[in-house]
């Protein structure tokens, strides 16, 4: 933990500290300089300097990649006492307030962001914004994004953009924004601008996570081992194979993702969250003691609330139903530190109260993000899954529905679908689903993926000649003593009932779902007709 007006490196001089803080947030030339700064002599024969954490720090700062937790932390200690004597250096508590943010969002430390929001207003006050300081609002618009006030985020960084719309440093916190508000077109764009003013490895590090957001795979892996491939700092390097790894785990290749979270920990031990993939991955392997101590380790260094709720389903799997109730209770006191410091982590505790708690409250947590325009996909399978588990199926397949429709391959979205179609007794879907939730990864959950077979092995085989849903209609009965009554359409027969699943209902209150064919026409439909507020608003048509 970065320690107060403490540092191990010397102040530089002022007229490079300048430079390289100009160079930290944008400036064009701020290659040419910084690179001019490290190759300086101090005395002839001396030869080139080697760089030292600060210098590090802020080269990464200019590269728009992360920096170790080493040097993050050398950062924060010269700023900090950089300012005890220079009180009103904005760009210096710009800069400051920015490193507090990255460190609190690293170290899971949610205390920092009080400090990032003073140093930051502290900024704007030395230099308002509409005076040049935009790395003050910036820094701003990312305490938003880790705080998951997406809506705030958006504001300062298109205030921002507005205003430097060249910036190219606007554009992740914009990226950050957008997707959790779930704005995919928006996203998209950002993401295209960031590419063409900030080319490299940063740009190949979002466009990898654009790909992945939109469901395509193989893009996403072809350019993310580019990024792996072109990073040449080490916690960059880390980042890129830990996105390897993540994405390893979402295709189902669990070996795959241990060796590339090995990879990145070995490439930056400061790389915690690879810890948390790499126990998560070994789950899937079976490899359950080496699992749990992973996942202890991942918590001690970095305490994140859905670690522990991944760490309690693997002790409820296990049997161990004390040791999960000690990690639910954990996530508890994370969720309520967090909000103590301005965090709102609703969604992961949504998820908890869904399956191990109250799913009422779960909903009520839900319908707040959603009213918040939290509408990512993430919110979305979640708010859907709530609802199911709370009794309202019906309503709960409507976002189960939209969370689908993004495109993201996660095997639990498409589980919670097959389960809400089930309830609904829409079984040719709710097959489909489940299939693909274990054909996405066979063992995405050590609690869900059972239960995913188990329902699979429930429905039974389709009925012959496939599904009900996909068969045609038959042609309606002849009525010779009097005409069918205008515009109304045939009603399809009943499909013969499947092995084990129950017979078909064909009340009006089950509204069934569409063919997979059908969904995006119609979740398009639903939104040029203004429905976003209640996804899938269109009515949902019944499978025979």
């Amino acid at each position: 933990m970065p320690a107060e007006g403490a540092t191990a490196v010397s102040p530089p001089p002022p007229t490079l500290r300048t430079t390289l803080r100009r160079a930290a947030f944008g400036a064009v030339a701020a290659g040419v300089l910084l690179a001019g700064a490290l190759v300086a002599v101090d005395g002839e024969g001396d030869g080139p300097k080697e760089p030292g954490p600060v210098e590090r720090a802020e080269a990464a700062a200019t590269a728009g990649s992360p920096a170790s937790l080493s040097d993050l932390t050398a950062l924060i200690g010269d700023r900090q006492k950089w300012v005890e004597s220079h009180p009103e250096d904005a760009p210096s508590l710009a800069t400051l307030g920015a490193a507090y943010v990255e460190w609190g969002r690293r170290s899971a430390d949610s205390a920092y962001y009080a400090r990032a929001e003073e140093a930051l207003k502290r900024s704007l006050a030395a230099r308002s914004g509409e005076r040049g300081n935009g790395e003050a609002w910036i820094g701003l618009a990312a305490l938003a994004n880790a705080r998951h006030d997406f809506l705030a985020a958006k504001r300062w960084g298109e205030t921002v953009k507005r205003q430097q719309p060249k910036a190219w440093s606007v554009y992740p916190v914009l990226i950050d924004a957008y997707t959790g508000l779930g704005d995919q077109k928006a996203a998209t764009a950002a993401t295209e601008s960031f590419g063409e003013l900030r080319k490299g490895v940063p740009a190949l590090a979002r466009t990898a996570e654009l790909y992945r957001g939109q469901g395509w795979r193989e893009d996403a892996l072809a350019t993310a081992r580019e990024a792996a491939d072109r990073a040449t700092q080490p916690a960059e390097k880390a980042e890129a194979l830990h996105r390897l790894g993540e994405l390893a785990w979402e295709r189902g290749e669990p070996e795959e993702a241990v060796a590339q979270f090995d990879a990145a920990l070995r490439t930056d031990a400061g790389h915690h969250a690879s810890l948390a993939g790499r126990a998560r991955a070994l789950v899937a392997l079976e490899r359950t003691d080496e699992a749990l101590a992973a996942y202890q380790s991942a918590l001690k260094k970095l305490p994140r609330p859905e670690y522990a709720l991944e760490l309690g389903e693997l002790c409820e799997a296990l049997g161990l139903d004390g040791d999960a109730r000690t990690q639910y209770a954990a996530l508890r006191e994370m969720v309520a530190g967090a909000k103590r410091a301005g965090v709102d982590e609703s969604l992961v505790l949504a998820r908890f109260e869904a399956d191990h708690g109250d799913p009422d409250a779960a909903v009520e947590l839900l319908r707040g993000q959603w009213a918040k325009q939290h509408r990512s996909a993430a919110v979305a399978d979640a708010l859907g899954w709530a609802l199911h588990r709370a009794g309202n199926s019906e309503e709960g397949l409507e976002y189960a529905r939209r969370a689908a429709d993004t495109g993201v391959r996660d095997a639990s979205y498409a589980y919670h679908l097959g389960v809400i179609q089930r309830e609904l007794e829409d079984y040719g879907p709710a097959r489909r689903n489940l299939e693909r939730a274990l054909r996405t990864h066979p063992a995405f959950s050590p609690l869900a993926a059972p239960l995913a077979r188990e329902a699979l092995e429930a429905l039974g085989e389709p009925p012959p000649g496939g599904p009900g849903d996909m068969r045609p209609s038959s042609p309606p009965a002849p009525e010779p003593e009097s005409k069918p009554e205008q515009g109304r359409k045939p009603e399809a027969p009943a499909p013969a009932a499947s092995r084990t699943a129950p017979a078909q209902s064909l009340s009006p209150s089950a509204s069934k779902g569409p063919s997979k064919a059908e969904e995006p026409a119609k979740a398009e439909a639903a939104e040029a007709a203004g429905t976003a507020d209640a996804p899938g608003g269109a009515e949902a048509s019944k499978s025979p």
